[in-house]
């Protein structure tokens, strides 16, 4: 399975931005990528209604669930992994390795294999005060990857108050240009 394009795997959680995931899906491709789509168990329960639409948007399966044993990659190999929107027990589970979920192992694994990362998260307040969040965060940043949190990033709103419609996916899709240019750049040395 080769692509002439850098494949992006976009992975999304469940909280209200990944409603808007097939504009971000057709926002990358219009930049240049091939997307594949991961979601975690509740953000796949969440769209399943449109996940034929977001295959055929992907031209991949939508995944999120492990394949099993012996079975073949259904998708091509990632140039760059975006994890957005990233929740609590995401951004915590990754941190820690607890590889429940299909997204967080693949971006687990992804560290170990040295591909380019980036998250945003989706918190609200509340959760941000929980010491294990900012734990997460500085672990994750430690381990190589790029967190979109507080200034330049999503910045948590009170619990109840979110504005997912003002959710700054440019700015992770504008994090994923960037590390693709970078990653062209160090090749042509």
């Amino acid at each position: 399975m080769t692509t002439t394009r850098p494949v992006l795997y976009l992975f999304g959680s469940a909280a209200p931005p990944v409603f808007d995931v097939a504009a971000v899906v057709a926002d990358a491709q219009g930049r240049g990528f091939e997307v594949c789509l991961g979601l975690t168990s509740t953000a796949a329960r969440w769209l399943e209604p449109r996940k034929a639409g977001l295959e055929r948007l992907t031209g991949h399966p939508v995944r999120s669930a492990y394949k099993m044993p012996g079975e073949p990659d259904v998708w091509p190999k990632a140039d760059v992994i975006a994890v957005a929107p990233a929740t609590f027990n995401t951004v915590n589970a990754w941190a820690l390795g607890i590889t429940r979920e299909f997204v967080v192992g693949v971006v687990a694994e992804g560290i170990g294999k040295g591909i380019p990362m980036v998250a945003m998260p989706c918190v609200n307040a509340a959760y941000a005060q929980h010491r294990q969040f900012e734990r997460s965060i500085a672990d994750l940043r430690g381990m190589g990857v790029r967190v979109l949190y507080g200034d330049g990033g999503f910045v948590p709103n009170l619990p109840g108050r979110g504005k997912p419609e003002e959710y700054p996916w440019h700015l992770l899709l504008g994090a994923v240009e960037e590390i693709r240019g970078a990653q062209g750049e160090g090749r042509s040395s």
